[in-house]
């Protein structure tokens, strides 16, 4: 019953507020006009926020669809001060590094709902397919008063899309020269008491041994994305979502004769995944003729994942779950939020013949409350939450944050917030490490980590002249410095017999740098320029302290530019040089894509992308692994090492 709390609520309220006086509402497509930040519950337009919130809309989402359809994980590297680090070179696990902080201290959400963690915060997470989104919104630092423990590098919120008026149909086929195929569909229509939103995507990847050492650089890949939701409308006022996500993947990577069914006494090396995602979702929202509104969320996820090597299985489970009721209340000059909600997760081994971690639970329950407080040119927002976890006590957490506009072109913004992490031995680390080796948390001994960050920034913004095509051309650019200290990090070690167990550290991690990026709209030509500076830190070293895979500095840059039925764009990155787990150095690198996009009649688009233009691998500069091709040991990645790709996408539309 705990895994479903509060489901009633949401009947009660529909029939309690279905006659409500109605609100009056902004157009459709006035609404698709306006950038909304979902991630403060309080929908305010983005240049208003005082918590700072980066956002990748729809046109983005749309974009990418026709060069990654496969997922999100390439937009998200695009953004400055996020890396996208693959972290296995045989499953391609990859995770989302905020600040030059580990994976792990991002959140992921769906739709609000932070349904990824643990066991079921590895494979698959960035596998969700830009055509189904209506944005993607980014929160770089501590939001953990927002939705809890995890946030504490940052925020990912992945929104989904949902029905307009006008029926939506869109049909992508896609093929690359690595051999990958994919199909999606997406249709949507809103009628007058009900609409709907409707996902299917497959993919089929075959394995790719790039660089020809005889290991897969590519998994093989299968994968299908089912995403139905059903929205009701009981009211003018009210809306109720019920929809059901499911994702199932298999892949095999290693030695490319296992993975082509010619093994023998020299070819053994293989791993192979077989995961299943079902996510459950009931949402209700009310909102009244005073401008407030209610919300409810409501979410299960029942993540399975079946590993099978040359010397090991394991077959496991995990369920997450989530439940939130709050309410926003709009006064004179100001908005409170006020909530509760209560989350966690269950892993369980089923079968194994090689694993040391039993069943365990971790999960809390949370209060919270928000005000936004507008004055004339400066608006403050502060918060508070506690938490009461399971094995690791309670948290408070506060938070407050303040924009500052000078005038129309100038403002200023900083924040501060605290967060925490309970330890988790199956969260995502730099490096995966072998499951057979990680040993359980001891919950006597160790400590949840607790952080502190604090953030800010000086923006300028300037609208220009008209273009030719009556669009106004406009520039951003956005100076930002941030700072992240994490107490009692749960770091990993080995032990005499080589097994990884987690204690803390006595002294702090400790990330800082400054961001800075440019947005501009000038003549039809869409630009955007960023670099982040990064010292990233484990203080608890005395030597050596920075840490691995971190670039102390990187660049991104894109351009895109609109002609009449034509889209041309570029993209740019360097990736400073980073330290190796054995202190050594790696080069430096630039990575560039280049696109062209071609309207044919009114329903179709074609697609020609090229990812790596000057086919940088890591294999370039060094072997991926060590060992022989019977027990190999793959070396850490920190650099692509796909190669060059060119892919295909065929988009209809009505």
């Amino acid at each position: 019953m705990k895994k479903l709390i509060f489901p009633i609520f949401t009947l009660i309220f529909s029939a309690a507020f279905s006659q409500q006086k109605p609100i009056d509402s902004t157009q459709e497509k006035k609404i698709d006009e306006v950038v909304i930040v979902a991630s403060s519950r309080t929908e305010q337009k983005i240049e208003h926020s005082p918590q700072k919130v980066e956002v990748l809309g729809k046109e983005d989402m749309q974009e990418e669809s026709g060069i990654k359809p496969m997922g999100i994980a390439s937009i998200l590297g695009d953004v400055s001060g996020v890396q996208i680090q693959q972290t296995s070179a045989v499953s391609g696990n990859s995770n989302v590094r905020i600040q030059g902080l580990d994976g792990r201290y991002t959140q992921i959400l769906r739709d609000g709902m932070p349904l990824f963690d643990g066991f079921s915060g590895g494979l698959g997470v960035l596998n969700i397919p830009p055509l189904d989104l209506q944005q993607i919104e980014l929160i770089k630092g501590s939001a953990s008063t927002l939705y809890g423990g995890g946030a504490i590098g940052g925020l990912v919120n992945i929104i989904s899309r949902k029905p307009i008026s006008k029926q939506e149909f869109t049909a992508l086929a896609n093929y690359s020269t690595l051999d990958e195929k994919n199909l999606n569909i997406f249709a949507a229509k809103k009628f007058t008491n009900f609409g709907y939103t409707f996902f299917v995507g497959g993919t089929s990847q075959n394995a790719q041994d790039v660089n020809k050492d005889g290991f897969s650089d590519v998994p093989k890949q299968n994968s299908v994305v089912l995403h139905p939701r059903l929205f009701l409308y009981p009211s003018q006022n009210s809306t109720i979502t019920i929809g059901w996500s499911g994702s199932f993947d298999k892949n095999i990577g290693g030695d490319m004769n296992v993975i082509h069914g010619n093994p023998d006494q020299n070819h053994q090396y293989f791993e192979e995944n077989k995961t299943r995602r079902n996510t459950y979702e009931l949402l209700f929202q009310q909102k009244f003729s005073d401008k407030s509104k209610l919300d409810f969320k409501n979410s299960w996820s029942d993540f399975n994942r079946k590993l099978s090597s040359n010397e090991n299985d394991l077959s496991a489970r995990q369920q997450n779950y989530f439940s939130e009721l709050s309410f926003v209340k709009p006064m004179d000059k100001m908005i409170w939020v006020l909530g509760a909600d209560f989350q966690g997760n269950q892993f369980t081994p089923e079968s194994f013949k090689h694993f040391q971690i039993p069943k365990f639970e971790n999960n809390s329950f949370g209060l919270f409350l928000q005000n936004t407080l507008k004055l004339q040119k400066t608006t403050i927002e502060s918060g508070i939450r506690n938490d009461f976890t399971k094995n690791y006590g309670s948290f408070f957490l506060p938070q407050v944050a303040v924009i500052h506009r000078f005038n129309e072109n100038w403002a200023t913004r900083a924040g501060v917030g605290f967060g925490y992490k309970v330890p988790n031995s199956l969260a995502p680390q730099i490096t995966d490490y072998p499951l057979e080796k990680l040993l359980p948390i001891n919950i006597q001994t160790t400590k949840a980590e607790k952080s502190a960050g604090c953030n800010f920034e000086i923006n300028y913004r300037k609208t220009f002249a008209e273009d030719e095509s009556g669009e106004k051309n406009s520039i951003f650019i956005n100076q930002a410095f941030f700072l992240t200290q994490i107490n009692n990090p749960v770091v990993a070690n080995y032990d005499s017999n080589g097994n990884v167990y987690f204690r803390n550290e006595t002294e702090p991690v400790v990330s800082k740098g400054f961001d800075t990026y440019m947005r501009a709209t000038l003549d039809e030509w869409e630009l955007y320029l960023g670099y982040t500076f990064t010292i990233a830190e484990n203080k608890y070293l005395s030597q050596n302290q920075f840490i691995p895979l971190t670039p102390k500095n990187r660049f991104a840059m894109t351009a895109l530019k609109e002609f009449k039925t034509w889209k041309a764009g570029i993209e740019a990155s360097y990736t400073g040089k980073q330290r190796r787990l054995d202190y050594t150095e790696t080069p430096g690198y630039l990575f560039a894509a280049a696109m062209v996009s071609k309207e044919l009649g009114e329903h179709f688009t074609v697609v020609l992308n090229c990812e790596n233009l000057f086919d940088f691998r890591q294999s370039r500069k060094e072997t991926l692994y060590t060992g022989s091709i019977l027990n190999p040991t793959f070396n850490p990645l920190w650099a692509p090492i796909d190669g060059r790709v060119v892919n295909f996408s065929v988009k209809f539309k009505l």
